[in-house]
């Protein structure tokens, strides 16, 4: 049969070659040994029995896994359209590219998006532009605390050392110092490498407490403190969840703990190091917001926030409530949608799992208005930014300020490979393997980090000073459009409800998702509200 002639066609040229060896010369042994080795393969397949398709295709059977091995890269250089994002297209790859490396990025002959298919956008100019302004934006966080922090507009999200090589952290922290911007250390927790070059830090701190915890896993006061007073860190965000993986622990598994990420996260060296699905530190909305105010309070009153992914809208009330009927307030928070993701997580969890950015920007920020807070916490989100448009909306949304991850890994030098989860990333940014990531030039790079920070907000001056505005905080809803039909155009100020100051206090919000889950949601409680418990009830019976 067909399916075995490569098999029994390797051992026949291999007994020729070696019959020829003998008779000709030693040179035909050389040919002998080449056809020897696919005809062991075939018999190695043959008396297997782990994979039927090896069995019935000895020999042949590899060629299909080698091409359906290198099919993704295959479908990205060949296949895919320049437009395609999966999960970012080329032209937003190719933006960062040039943009980092401070080349030219104009682009020739008109768009390549089709205007008119749905969910098309686009910020709408004037013909009055404004006046070209000074491009670096700040947000001033943390007013009222004893260490508050000018925070640019365009930072770098949460990338732990571990996930992220050495030397891209490197990278990164010489260019956050380069370019006067934010480096988030991710929850793995502070490196020498993050230490190196001096570059503004956000401490991160996960159900892992990693940098802070004592030796059962549990929060370490002293510890904290210790870490928390070093200059360099200017914020701390406590991550309740992430885009990628939220309600999901981690855990790093044990020849993976080197003594370097032991030292960097305060555990035993080649010991399994688990991530907890949720804290230990609090259980209760109104618990995270007493761990904020204490963990501001031990840092010598550096602003402190916390991130999350939105899942349960219940919990997030709860936590709302919790600020009214304390008065205790985060001084910002980060949104992280389910678009993010810089590393490994579940398919399930990557695919299916939490609230887009957009839809969770508009939760939190009309949630804040609706309980006049808005304006007393700034919020921060992070989802597939890449661009100044990607910006520009996200402040329209609700948004103060901006996060990058994979935008950042591209300056870097990703190319989208998509393997961070298998420690072999061929462009050193995403493995723990010295002979890979010390191909990365941490100074080169670093201008990079800085080339994409520093040009995407000049970028960022141009749109909005088009559109007659003259800084990112008079963008709002009404300057982006969107396509939602091919003959029907919305702003997102007539596509989004805006809840008006006050309206969730005064219990008249019309908005559907407050109107099922705000008056039931508690700030002593992460629990679902009664009628919510009553319906699983009524189910299960």
């Amino acid at each position: 049969m067909l399916r075995f002639l490569p098999y029994v066609a390797s051992i026949v040229l291999a007994a020729v070659c070696a019959l020829f060896g003998l008779l000709l010369g030693a040179g035909w042994f050389w040919a002998a040994a080449f056809f020897t080795l696919p005809a062991v393969l075939g018999t190695f397949d043959l008396l297997q029995t782990g994979s039927t398709l090896r069995r019935n295709y000895p020999v042949l059977a590899h060629f299909r896994y080698g091409l359906e091995s290198i099919g993704p890269e295959m479908r990205q250089y060949f296949i895919q359209s320049d437009t395609a994002e999966v999960p970012f297209s080329r032209l937003q790859r190719a933006l960062v590219y040039q943009r980092s490396k401070s080349v030219n990025d104009t682009r020739p002959f008109g768009t390549l998006q089709d205007v008119y298919c749905n969910d098309y956008e686009w910020i709408n100019h004037s013909l009055v532009p404004a006046p070209l302004s000074d491009p670096d934006y700040r947000v001033l966080v943390g007013e009222d605390t004893a260490q508050p922090y000018s925070v640019s507009v365009f930072n770098i999200s949460a990338m732990s050392f571990g996930s992220l090589s050495a030397n891209a952290i490197r990278a990164l922290n010489k260019g956050a110092k380069m370019g006067g911007f934010y480096h988030d250390t991710g929850e793995g927790s502070i490196s020498p490498y993050h230490r190196e070059h001096g570059g503004d830090l956000v401490w991160e701190i996960g159900s892992g407490y990693f940098g802070c915890r004592d030796e059962n896993g549990h929060f370490s006061t002293e510890r904290f403190t210790e870490n928390a007073h070093d200059p360099q860190v200017k914020m701390i965000e406590i991550k309740l969840s992430q885009g990628a993986k939220p309600g999901h622990g981690g855990v790093l598994p044990a020849p993976k703990v080197s003594e370097e990420i032991a030292l960097t996260r305060g555990v035993r060296p080649w010991v399994e190091c688990v991530s907890p699905p949720q804290h230990s530190a609090f259980a209760t909305p109104i618990g995270l917001l007493q761990f904020v105010e204490k963990l501001r309070r031990l840092s010598g009153g550096k602003p402190t926030g916390f991130k999350l992914a939105i899942g349960h809208p219940w919990e997030w009330f709860g936590i709302a409530k919790a600020m009214v009927e304390t008065g205790i307030r985060p001084d910002f928070i980060v949104v992280d949608g389910a678009e993010g993701g810089t590393g490994a997580a579940p398919a399930e969890f990557m695919n299916q799992v939490g609230l887009p950015m957009h839809e969770a920007l508009m939760l939190v920020h009309n949630t804040l208005v609706g309980v006049k807070l808005r304006d007393n916490i700034r919020l921060a989100a992070a989802g597939k930014i890449t661009s100044a448009f990607d910006i520009a909306r996200t402040l329209a949304m609700g948004a103060d300020w901006c996060n990058s991850g994979r935008g950042f890994m591209f300056a870097l030098g990703c190319i989208q490979a998509l393997s961070c989860h298998t420690d072999r990333c061929p462009t050193g940014v995403a493995t723990q393997d010295p002979a890979r990531w010390k191909g990365l030039d941490p100074e080169d790079k670093a201008v990079r980090v800085m080339g994409f920070h520093n040009n995407t907000l000049h970028a960022l001056r141009e749109l909005i000073a088009a559109a007659g505005l003259e800084n990112p905080g008079q963008i709002g809803p009404e300057h982006i459009l969107r396509r939602v039909s091919p003959t029907e155009v919305r702003s997102l100020a007539r596509l989004y409800r805006f809840l008006e100051p006050g309206e969730l206090l005064d219990g008249c919000a019309e908005h559907e998702v407050f109107r099922a889950y705000w008056e039931g949601a508690r700030a002593d409680s992460f629990e679902a509200p009664a009628h919510v418990l009553s319906m699983r009830m009524s189910k299960s019976l």
